[in-house]
């Protein structure tokens, strides 16, 4: 829909061939027409952009030139929400920001108190969980691989994509119950001990998408139209990236060589071989690629967490807690790589049961910031190739 006009004023000209800056047309009688830039309102809708998203652009015929996010449409005040929470309560809210990575949102808040507290997690607790947080990586990257050809007209991919997603979730809603909201971290731990034979099933899913990950990538790789859409689309460059705080594929598609799993090692990726995903290229065919390929790697450090969790004896998966848990007073800030990029929670606590403040950084509202820049000069049928490529999630974005 266009901007509306203001009460009482005349109607625009707006002509949707030529902009502001083009050259004036002689009329009938020598007169000049004027001619005036369209602002159009993508959104709010749901269905095409992961979430209530809005985009301001202003057009030049088909080109943008300029082009404002506008989010907040799902606000609802999870950091406030957290103060009024006591730690374990915080968990079940913090998962849900980011609804295709419920788990890695719940390791930001347990590793932040469990730093706080001064507690040693048990080892087969630590293991698990970076299982978890691999599996539930490729279930995020899964959701993309599919919907982003969608977005271009491409169906079938996401059919695919999704048998994959299917064969993951059954793991996963067997160890928690949940299908996306697992809920399955603790502070000390996990909710409780693995089913019996469950690390074979594991083995057995992974080997199974590991298997059949080709179809999807022979599905879209060659596809010329695909490759028209995306290649030389949507450069985003290096320095963008760095002043508005971009993370994730999206930066290492422009060969930012950053992983926390490796720079900063938590949970057990420090003794993991963590390959790292990058391309220099910068485009929405290379933030396609990267993500292709890091479902790759997390299927390989799925695989090394299932062969450790074999060879560790048995023992105990969480720490006993008192039933009234209050964080000793200070701050910290913990940040885990989620999938869709860095996530941190800032901590202070006063003593209490609740967290004085708790403040989220969520990968997806830095990253969508950068559209503004990323979009002007390009023509509106490349906005939806540039907006599916950043792969982002709404919630994320409002908190």
């Amino acid at each position: 829909m266009t901007e509306p006009h203001a009460q009482g004023a005349a109607p625009r000209e707006l002509s949707v061939g030529m902009g502001a800056g083009a050259a004036a047309v002689g009329g009938a009688h020598g007169k000049e027409l004027a001619t005036e830039d369209m602002v159009l309102n993508i959104g709010p809708q749901h269905p095409s952009t992961h979430g209530v998203l809005r985009l301001r652009l202003t057009l030049d015929g088909e080109r943008i030139s300029s082009a404002e996010p506008i989010v907040g449409y799902m606000h609802r005040g999870a950091e406030k929400l957290f103060e009024v929470r006591d730690y374990r309560q915080i968990i079940v809210l913090a998962n849900r920001h980011d609804w295709l990575s419920a788990f890695a949102n719940e390791l930001g808040v347990v590793l932040a108190v469990e730093r706080m507290l001064g507690m040693e997690v048990p080892v087969r607790a630590v293991w698990t969980r970076t299982l978890l947080a691999e599996l539930n990586r490729v279930l995020s990257h899964l959701m993309f691989l599919g919907s982003y050809p969608l977005e271009l007209g491409a169906i079938t991919p996401v059919f695919y994509a999704f048998r994959e997603r299917e064969t993951l979730q059954a793991v996963m809603e067997e160890i928690s119950g949940g299908r996306m909201h697992y809920m399955f971290n603790r502070v000390g731990g996990l909710k409780e001990e693995l089913p019996e034979g469950w690390t074979g099933r594991v083995s057995a899913a992974v080997a199974d998408v590991r298997r059949r990950l080709p179809d999807i990538e022979n599905l879209i790789s060659g596809n010329e139209i695909f490759l028209a859409r995306t290649r030389g689309v949507g450069v985003l460059d290096r320095e963008t990236i760095m002043q508005y705080g971009v993370s994730g594929p999206i930066a290492r598609a422009s060969g930012v060589d950053v992983d926390l799993r490796r720079d900063e090692p938590y949970l057990a990726y420090g003794e993991l071989p963590v390959k790292v995903v990058t391309r220099s290229a910068g485009d929405c065919h290379a933030r396609f690629e990267v993500l292709l390929e890091q479902v790759k790697v997390s299927l390989d450090l799925a695989d090394a967490c299932v062969e450790r969790l074999l060879d560790l004896p048995p023992g105990p998966v969480n720490q006993r807690l008192p039933k009234v848990l209050k964080v000793p007073e200070g701050h910290t800030y913990a940040w885990t790589e989620n999938p869709l990029g860095i996530n941190g929670y800032y901590l202070v606590s006063r003593g209490e049961k609740t967290p004085w403040r708790m403040k989220l950084r969520s990968a997806s509202f830095n990253n969508v910031q950068v559209l503004r820049e990323l979009l002007p000069g390009h023509l509106v049928p490349d906005m939806v190739a540039i907006l599916g490529s950043l792969f982002f999630v709404v919630g994320d974005i409002d908190k």
